[in-house]
């Protein structure tokens, strides 16, 4: 099937990483061109748009100001801006129950996940104003569908992204655009660098024990979801749905080995 993504613009934050990587290199291939955001990964993000003729974006998007210069970025460098995927953030690798959890991590977490999301979203919705069209896609987390148990702070953004800000602006954003279409995506446990640390020391049989398919989530499996919903052709009336992506996941194991 054609998704009808050739000669498309398409943002994708956090693009030097494992879900926005694969990405990236999914949309180029439906044809897409790609502008791939980076925070600190300067080396990864320009390797990967030399591999799939995009372009590198460094932008700090806890930072207002170099958040809502991202989206006037891309729009310059590929001439058109038709989707963007709000896919930056953080997993806090060390578990850290909420009777213990120092308010610095918890704003930073915040700051990481939320607010970087909720920057995105403004700048690309500012964009979607003047053209009229447009589909965004958030990422959010199975950790906001079931909690996450040592990662609370991770977890609260997540839901927040992924229920409250991804339901608001999929009414706000036809008052601007009638077919302009927000989405998202939840990943169960993917196998990412960000995630490689968590993997190493919980045991797959522990990790799919509330799972269908016992297995772990590669990052193309995510990506593919993401750009179906990219899609005008084959998602067009599709908006405010989360997909979740993760081997049929019932919740978190609470107890056993």
């Amino acid at each position: 099937m054609d998704l009808g993504l050739r000669g498309h613009g398409v943002l994708v934050t956090g693009a030097s990483g494992g879900i926005g990587g694969a990405t990236a290199r999914a949309l180029a291939a439906e044809g897409a061109r790609v502008a791939l955001h980076y925070h600190r990964n300067r080396a990864a993000a320009e390797e990967l748009a030399g591999e799939i003729g995009g372009v590198a974006l460094q932008a700090d998007l806890r930072a207002e100001d170099e958040a809502d210069g991202l989206v006037p970025a891309a729009v310059e460098a590929l001439g058109r801006l038709d989707a963007c995927i709000a896919n930056a953030g953080v997993w806090p690798s060390e578990p850290v129950a909420v009777s213990a959890l120092p308010l610095d991590r918890w704003r930073a977490t915040l700051d990481a996940n939320l607010t970087a999301t909720f920057l995105t979203c403004r700048g690309y919705l500012r964009h979607v104003a003047t053209v009229g069209t447009g589909s965004l896609v958030l990422v959010g987390s199975t950790a906001g569908l079931f909690g996450e148990a040592g990662h609370a702070d991770y977890a609260a953004a997540k839901a927040a992204i992924g229920s409250g800000l991804l339901l608001s602006l999929k009414n706000e954003v036809v008052a601007a655009a009638p077919l302009a279409r927000v989405n998202a995506v939840a990943p169960g446990w993917t196998v990412t660098p960000m995630a490689a640390k968590g993997l190493e020391s919980t045991t797959v049989d522990r990790i799919t024990a509330t799972m269908s398919l016992r297995k772990v989530g590669a990052a193309a499996d995510v990506a593919a979801a993401i750009v179906w919903l990219c899609s005008p052709a084959a998602a067009g009336h599709v908006t405010g749905e989360v997909v979740t992506v993760a081997g049929g996941m019932e919740g978190r194991l609470v107890h056993g080995g």
